[in-house]
């Protein structure tokens, strides 16, 4: 293991932001990974897991504990079988999925971030998440102190959520299995509208996986969801605020909100999710309550690209993109009655 005191985290954030840690540990091995935890356990010394650091907005005030990278590498296929490695970066392995030929994870492309944060928050765009492919994540239970194999049925996946999002601090996620599929070379059923209008085709038909993947890498560039250090549109944590979802009588009193603002002809974005519930667009409710692409005049702005990113211009603060935060959301609030909820992890700070 490699350990640093007072070490600055914003180098391993992709919005370049938050204070040093009292020390930061880089693990390589999944024994290392335990090795690192126990010993924080058995002190009694917060730790923070870092992987990608792509959903991560870090406080100025940093980190008072131990900071732990998973950097641990894995890329094991077998048939349609893949299990990867908590600190595998994301990007990559979808790649190599694809050169193999192997449809389920395509529609992922591009996302920053490492391998072991996707089960966490039920990874997902242009109509995949990751829980349609996961069958077991392998994870150090911090309560038993013991490694345990958790199949995707106990996870308790939903829209960016799992039990290791809901209980934070008992899991480490150090390896996480998936099956994919063998489609002779083409994708999986197109389920975004965007993504099937690029490709000239009809939602559910199947392209080459590599047009497939090349199509959602060149969306996402043009929204800035692709890391690039030369852009600050890409300085950013990505989709700052999940999309609502919305009971029968919230989604009810938003309409009416949404004919008061708008006009009575005027209907937002709306898609089933699950009984009784309906989910609609955070970006849409930003842009509709006034904060349009590159809303802002400070150090951190609305994405020229995307509503749904805060960036960092450069030398921002993370009290610069929090004030921001704020802003957007006690203003779609007035709005529109609905309270976006971030979708990245605060750390020693809040909302």
């Amino acid at each position: 293991m490699h350990v640093i005191e007072n070490a600055p985290l914003a180098p391993l954030t992709t919005l370049r932001l938050g204070g040093p840690a009292r020390r930061l540990v880089t693990a390589v091995t999944d024994e290392q990974v335990i090795e690192a935890v126990r010993e924080a356990d058995a002190a009694g010394t917060p730790l923070l897991i870092i992987g990608g650091g792509s959903n991560l907005v870090i406080a100025d005030s940093g980190f008072p504990g131990t900071a732990l990278r998973v950097a641990t590498t894995g890329f094991r296929l077998d048939g349609t079988l893949l299990e990867l490695a908590a600190g595998e970066t994301w990007a990559d392995a979808v790649a190599r999925t694809v050169d193999a030929g192997l449809a389920g994870i395509e529609c992922l492309a591009g996302i920053p971030g490492s391998a072991g944060a996707t089960p966490i928050q039920n990874v997902g765009a242009y109509g995949q998440e990751v829980s349609s492919t996961v069958t077991e994540v392998v994870a150090y239970d911090r309560a038993d102190r013991t490694t345990r194999t958790i199949p995707a049925a106990a996870c308790d996946f939903g829209y960016r959520h799992s039990r290791f999002k809901a209980d934070p601090d008992r899991f480490v996620v150090l390896r996480v299995r998936f099956r994919l599929e063998d489609a002779a070379g083409l994708s999986g059923p197109l389920r975004y509208a965007e993504v099937a209008r690029r490709l000239g085709a009809e939602p559910g038909g199947r392209v080459p996986l590599a047009a497939a993947r090349d199509a959602v890498l060149e969306l996402r560039a043009g929204k800035g969801m692709v890391l690039d250090p030369e852009d600050h549109d890409t300085w950013s944590a990505g989709s700052f605020f999940t999309n609502p979802v919305l009971d029968e009588a919230a989604y009810a009193a938003f309409l009416a909100a949404v004919a008061r603002r708008l006009g009575p002809d005027i209907l937002p974005p709306a898609y089933p999710a699950g009984p009784g519930r309906t989910k609609t667009s955070a970006a849409w409710l930003i842009d509709r309550a006034g904060f349009t692409k590159g809303y802002g005049t400070g150090p951190a702005r609305i994405s020229g690209k995307h509503t749904l990113a805060l960036t960092n211009r450069g030398d921002a603060r993370t009290a610069d993109l929090l004030a921001l935060a704020r802003e957007v959301r006690d203003g779609v609030r007035e709005a529109f009655g609905v309270t976006l909820v971030n979708e990245p992890v605060t750390v020693g700070t809040a909302l």
